[in-house]
């Protein structure tokens, strides 16, 4: 928790099903969320509220980590689809590519999906 604070980091979201360690964040006075992405959930369902929280945390000005049981497929693919989404990048492609780069690895088809239900919802409407 102190890492979070060192790290600047002013909010946590927690991507888990479950609301694990909320409790945790609350007790030392960092602001958390519970939006809950699992691997059973419908990207086109999940998504749109997790990305206007987002919106809303970043244009505040808050510096926010994201959680899931790994930094895996499914997170990179939501950290992908956000930046399409909010369009800071201009493509799938794009946002893959630089995801990828991030994380040092090749998102599977798993994250690709996750961006892929971004491509065809659209993007964010203007705020």
């Amino acid at each position: 928790m102190v890492w979070l604070r060192e790290q600047g980091f002013t909010r946590v979201v927690s991507l888990l099903h479950s609301p694990h360690n909320l409790s945790a964040y609350e007790e030392f006075g960092m602001p958390s969320a519970h939006l809950p992405f699992g691997v059973h959930d419908d990207p086109h369902e999940a998504l749109p509220p997790i990305f206007e929280a987002l919106r809303g945390w970043v244009a505040a000005g808050e510096r926010v980590l994201m959680h899931a049981e790994e930094v895996g497929d499914r997170i990179l693919g939501v950290t992908a689809g956000y930046l399409l989404w909010a369009g800071v990048l201009d493509s799938g492609p794009q946002a893959v590519t630089i995801v990828e780069r991030l994380a040092h690895r090749e998102l599977s088809a798993i994250g690709r999906e996750v961006v892929s239900a971004v491509l065809e919802a659209g993007p964010a409407a203007s705020a």
